[in-house]
């Protein structure tokens, strides 16, 4: 019998058809990747919004072996043909502080100069001893002044991490003097708000702020307002010949006790200083930064009729309750102004924006400082440069949130902007914010815009 013939397939080469089978999905991804692509360009949409970043790569080490020195994390942009850049920055840097450096250790910039001690840099053979010299326009410069000479040369920038100059808290980095902010990140400006929150938003805390205008019916010491414990930014302040006293909460006297004037200096009462001022106005302050570590009693040594005394301090907002059931239960007036709270925490979902209030409409010029997307929100950081109209109070710093990712108008930071916002102020109080609908007035700023919405401003009532 003759033998059968064998059906072979088609000979492939070793290790092929697994690379086939492993390279199938990542093919079919491109592929989609490519017809989504191409759709879009038929149909004539671009790619909407800026990129996407790449998670934050591991800090790398300190610059410095001791001491203080920089830290550096970097991030990639990934975006395709048509989007907008990332915002934010690649690179971020920080602060390291290490163990300080032992007795004697050569400073880090006088090392730098010292590389080039005994070395020919001037063009010619004759060399010389390099010290630090910190009267050159830029400090992040390595400029060292020639021992015994008068004059001094520059040798590119300094190292990441060298202190900008002696004592301060500025360290140079890529040729730039930058501070820490709050969050230790170098030339973030992050600052803690009144509430003591890095980069918070005031929204943690009240705002407190009275007067105490009781005259008394004798000369002597009238209690004017417990402190309370937690308050930060006191502040307080009168214009007579009566006298502040304060009072710790073991009963003694931090200045001006037991009818002895103390003299005007720093104080430390309840965990922080005190500064006590009084001038020939005759006008006296106290101020702290605080927290204070428990209750303080303000009193005031009355000696004339008092004609006011404005007192304020933020509180946590735990902490009010109790500080008014105190006041309450001391028998204290409590007619004044109830406390404000400046601004409010942002909500997780949108915020539903309210039908346009003319009557709470602020007008105003300002510089946009940072952007930043939060849930489906944008905010704006902006700064205060000129007001138009307005019947409310704003600070010199203001958050302008505008709903969605991607909002219309889109501001751009370190630009300046003619806003008209609307201000939405919840009906208990608590919630008090600056809101930039689609429908919102946001213009650059240019003298032809500033002459049109002074003329607006005369012309409408807000």
């Amino acid at each position: 019998a003759r033998p059968l013939p064998l059906a072979l397939g088609p000979l492939r080469e070793p290790g092929r058809a697994a690379w086939a089978r492993r390279s199938r999905p990542r093919l079919f991804q491109n592929l989609l990747l490519l017809l989504w692509a191409l759709l879009n360009c038929g149909l004539g949409v671009g790619a909407q919004g800026p990129g996407e970043w790449t998670p934050w790569v591991s800090w790398t080490r300190c610059s410095s072996s001791c001491g203080r020195g920089v830290s550096v994390r970097s991030r990639r942009c990934l975006r395709l043909p048509g989007e907008d850049p990332c915002w934010g920055d690649s690179h971020e840097y920080r602060l390291c502080q290490l163990p300080d450096c032992p007795p004697g250790a050569v400073p880090f910039r006088d090392l730098q100069c010292a590389l080039y001690n005994g070395r020919p840099v001037l063009g010619t053979q004759k060399t010389y001893q390099w010290v630090p010299f910190h009267g050159a326009p830029n400090q992040c410069d390595l400029n060292c002044l020639a021992e015994g000479h008068a004059f001094y040369h520059s040798f590119g920038r300094v190292l990441d991490g060298t202190a900008c100059s002696p004592g301060a808290q500025g360290v140079c980095v890529a040729g730039r003097c930058l501070s820490p902010g709050c969050d230790g990140l170098l030339g973030s400006g992050a600052l803690e708000d009144r509430c003591g929150r890095c980069g918070g938003a005031n929204d943690s805390c009240l705002f407190v702020q009275r007067v105490f205008r009781d005259a008394g019916a004798f000369a002597g010491y009238w209690n004017v307002t417990l402190i309370p414990e937690g308050a930060r930014h006191i502040r307080v302040a009168h214009r007579s010949r009566n006298h502040l006293a304060l009072m710790g909460g073991d009963g003694r006297y931090v200045l001006n006790g037991d009818w002895a004037v103390s003299p005007p200096g720093t104080y430390e009462a309840a965990g922080t200083h005190v500064v006590y001022t009084r001038d020939t106005g005759p006008q006296e302050t106290l101020q702290a930064a605080g927290p204070t570590s428990h209750n303080l009693l303000l009193q005031v040594l009355l000696q004339e009729p008092n004609p006011g005394i404005e007192f304020e301090f933020w509180l946590p907002q735990e902490r009010y309750s109790p500080f008014q059931a105190r006041v309450q239960a001391l028998g204290w007036p409590l007619w004044q102004p109830q406390p404000r709270e400046v601004e409010p925490q942002p909500p997780a979902a949108p915020a539903v924006i309210p039908a346009r209030t003319p009557t709470l409409a602020p007008v105003f010029q300002a510089r946009v400082l940072s952007r930043h997307r939060q849930a489906q929100e944008t905010r704006y950081e902006v700064r205060i440069q000129l007001v138009y109209k307005n019947r409310s109070p704003l600070r010199a710093r203001e958050y302008v949130w505008a709903p969605g990712h991607c909002p219309c108008p889109m501001l751009a930071p370190h630009r300046d902007y003619l806003l008209a916002v609307q201000r939405l102020v919840s009906p208990n109080g608590t919630q008090d914010r600056l809101l930039l609908p689609h429908a919102g007035y946001a213009r650059p700023w240019s003298p032809a815009e500033d002459s049109r919405i002074r003329l607006t401003a005369r012309r409408c009532p807000i």
